[in-house]
């Protein structure tokens, strides 16, 4: 649709009256006070702050969108010819509330990001462009007809006298069908006499976004435990006022519950209505949120707001949100700005989780913001987890949080039996040997498991958290060491098995996406080249050729590959788990996605691939996400009537997070991976601030580093660690050489202040050549 058309015409360019407007442009100017803006004039009295205007900027007056902080008079030129300032070309329809602008103006200042760049962020793109807004005539009513009319457009007339105010304005089809009329002759009569007024409305068209998956169960007679409901009378408590609750349950002790529950509790509260906001790390896990949510709170309307919706869809969802008609929000990350008019609670399942950090501008963490966002509100926000992450944990330590425990499954269920299997112990017996390949993925007591659990007919998901066939390429004389690197990247090309294409598939960078076809020979000294290393192609491979024709496990019909590469669109996983869910699909196989929250009965066995791959990364953090993942992708099994089963494939058999995750021992690892921390002045200890710089030529990332590096000199101190400027882990992405100065301090305050100095110097900016990332959770 034509930009035009989102905007009311102009105001005159005269200065007679009117009022001055503070806009902040969503694009990334920064101006010593990023949030002042840039002021313009208009004569629309209906502009308020929060509204989206288009303005003119810069010496070619690109027409522009942004938002509006301010309204005033001549005091915001300050001192300015006002005769010079420029007219607001336009006045948008869609609108930030109060609490949203304040929220962004958290964001900008605390993740060192340009407001108008939050704002535009803010803002989905397809509620800007007004994307499935199409406009409609409706008809309006006449105060008085005249006294001579011929009998059927009296008759008619009377008909349309007759209607309740409420009928008005319609559509002429709709008010033809009212008057039961079988074409609209009469409804046209009506207009041309003036007694039917022609309206323009706008109205939002969209399908509905697919709202659940066909496996869940009826909500009907659930009564909540005892625990359950000492945990929604405590958050019900706070209810009107800002608190933080961390909510630790088991795997399938119910914290869906709840928070079903909570959300009750305030959808029932007299007086102005407010709405509810529930957060989950994945679209994946979307479908199944939204439909026990929908089946439990449907009186009360739910959206759903994700990336994986249509612009229309997502312009139809936000709307909804934005008029009350849903009073609930299921979403991803971005849903924490659900334009709700009164937001009374918010809800972050699963919040340890590493996805609700954006890896883009503006870097802010969901989980964050959602707590800053409650706080503006004045409402309750409730972080779930079966494994909190260490900072949330620490801050329940330190009474900042309200901490409550889930420590049972619902119905008297038991967690699952998880074995630690050995690789290098694990040995398969005489007739196995036959049966299982040495350099397969599945070892023998992987397979035995699979093998009874087929057999007795349940199911199994399997974690691989690597996709494609193979990890790398690489030439098969060790004295050669040749292997393929991606030619824009500090990193290994990965082999995608694709029969079609010549040689077999084609290798791809996954940084950069770029691809070729599998190399013919090494380029260093012609000698034969493989691919080795274990990826879900290559396990999905083996699961047929060793299940196929014994267990009728075959690949796009009992078994399903769940990665991104299988899965293009939202629509692939909501597909994907309605087929898990009716029992037609007997194997699950995936990255870590099928780790998360999924609620399945028939799984009876979980199976870890390689549970050693995230101990491997250079980052503290890694022992905590190998610890999560385990313990998560382990929670799937044993909620049926059978008991489950988890066996853990790994060579690290005596590693603490390993070991810890096996024991459903949270509360061990968590305290002694926070010793390490302290020890070490690590988060959540202390505070992390990292800057990556960036740039086709590796001598100018690495004088900008250095620079900043320099400019950071004056703040150290014993509670202020300055590391850098150094490479960084891949030390070139995308063609640019990368750099990073990290900043590690006790308090927060400290971080802030020392950045904020150097962005009021122009030294820190964040831009294309430099990358601010505060409370970063990836150190790559």
């Amino acid at each position: 649709m034509p930009d035009a058309t989102l905007f009311q015409p102009p105001g005159p360019p005269e200065r007679h009256g009117g009022r001055f407007l503070r806009v902040v442009v969503e694009r990334g100017i920064e101006r010593g006070r990023d949030d002042a803006g840039l002021t313009y004039w208009t004569n629309d009295e209906a502009i308020r702050p929060g509204d989206r205007v288009r303005v003119p900027l810069g010496r070619g007056d690109t027409p522009t969108g942004g938002i509006v902080v301010e309204v005033g008079g001549a005091d915001l030129a300050q001192g300015f010819d006002v005769s010079r300032i420029k007219s607001v070309l336009g006045h948008a329809r869609s609108h930030l509330t109060p609490d949203l602008v304040g929220l962004a103006r958290w964001i900008a200042a605390y993740y060192v990001c340009p407001l108008g760049m939050v704002f535009g962020s803010i803002l989905p793109a397809a509620v800007k462009r007004g994307v499935g807004t199409r406009q409609e005539t409706r008809l309006d009513r006449a105060d008085a007809a005249p006294d001579t009319l011929a009998p059927a457009t009296r008759s008619a007339w009377e008909g349309v006298a007759a209607l309740p105010a409420s009928a008005f304005p319609a559509r002429p089809r709709d008010l033809a069908d009212r008057l039961g009329h079988a074409t609209r002759r009469q409804v046209n009569a009506l207009t041309r006499l003036g007694l039917l007024v022609p309206v323009r409305t706008e109205k939002v068209e969209a399908r509905r976004a697919i709202l659940g998956v066909a496996s869940e169960p009826s909500v009907s007679g659930i009564v909540p435990t005892p625990a359950q409901r000492r945990v929604v009378e405590g958050v019900s408590e706070t209810l009107g006022s800002f608190a933080v609750h961390l909510l630790r349950g088991v795997t399938g002790s119910g914290k869906t519950e709840v928070y079903m529950g909570a959300i009750e509790r305030l959808l029932a509260l007299p007086g102005e209505p407010a709405s509810a906001v529930v957060l989950v790390p994945e679209i994946a896990l979307t479908p199944q949120a939204v439909a026990r949510f929908s089946a439990r709170l449907a009186h009360a309307g739910v959206a759903v707001l994700h990336s994986g919706l249509t612009g229309a869809q997502r312009h139809r969802e936000w709307t909804r949100t934005a008029l009350r008609e849903a009073r609930v929000v299921v979403g991803a990350r971005s849903a924490v700005f659900a334009p709700t008019p009164r937001l009374g609670l918010l809800i972050v399942d699963e919040e340890h989780d590493a996805s609700y950090k954006q890896d883009q501008l503006p870097r802010y963490h969901a989980r964050d913001v959602a707590i800053k966002r409650a706080q503006i509100a004045g409402c309750p926000v409730v972080l779930g987890s079966a494994t909190p992450s260490l900072e949330s944990w620490s801050n329940a330590g330190a009474g900042r949080f309200a901490l409550w425990e889930l420590t049972d499954r619902v119905g008297g269920g038991t967690l699952p039996r998880v074995r630690i299997v050995d690789l290098s112990h694990d040995a398969a017996t005489p007739v196995e040997q036959r049966a299982v390949p040495r350099d397969g993925a599945i070892g023998p007591t992987l397979d035995r498991s699979l093998r009874r659990c087929l057999e007795g007919g349940g199911q199994a998901i399997l974690l691989l958290n690597r996709r494609g066939h193979a990890r790398f390429v690489h030439c098969t004389d060790g004295r050669c060491g040749w292997v393929l690197v991606c030619p824009s990247c500090d990193a290994a090309m990965v082999f995608h098995k694709e029969p079609r294409v010549p040689r077999g598939g084609l290798v791809k960078c996954h940084h950069c996406r770029a691809e070729q076809v599998f190399p013919r020979a090494c380029p260093a000294c012609a000698g034969p080249v493989r691919a080795d290393g274990m990826g879900t192609q290559r396990v999905e491979e083996e699961l047929e050729e060793r299940f196929g024709a014994s267990h009728g496990v075959r690949p796009g019909s009992t078994l399903l590959r769940l990665d991104s590469d299988a899965m293009e669109r939202a629509d692939d996983y909501h597909r994907a788990l309605e087929r898990f869910g009716r029992g037609e699909v007997r194997v699950l196989l995936g990255t870590q996605m099928v780790a998360k929250g999924l609620d399945f009965p028939g799984v009876r066995l979980v199976g870890v691939i390689n549970a050693d791959l995230g101990l491997s990364m250079p980052d503290f953090r890694s022992g905590e996400r190998t610890f999560q993942l385990i313990s998560q992708v382990a929670g799937r099994a044993g909620r049926g009537a059978a008991p489950g089963e988890v066996i853990v494939q790994t060579l690290s058999p005596r590693d603490p997070s390993i070991v810890r995750a096996a024991a459903h021992d949270y509360r061990g690892f968590a305290e002694r991976e926070l010793g390490l921390r302290i020890a070490a002045n690590l988060p959540p200890a202390w505070r992390l601030s990292r800057i990556v710089c960036r740039d086709r030529e590796a001598e100018k990332a690495l004088a900008r580093a250095r620079r900043l590096a320099d400019a950071l000199e004056p703040f150290r101190a014993p509670t202020f660690r300055v590391d850098g400027p150094m490479p960084c882990v891949f030390e070139r992405l995308h063609d640019h050489w990368r750099f990073g100065v990290e900043m590690c301090a006790a308090r927060a305050a400290d971080l802030q202040r020392a950045m904020g100095e150097l962005r009021r110097r122009g030294l820190l900016t964040s831009d294309r050549h430099t990358a601010v990332d505060v409370d970063p959770v990836w150190l790559f």
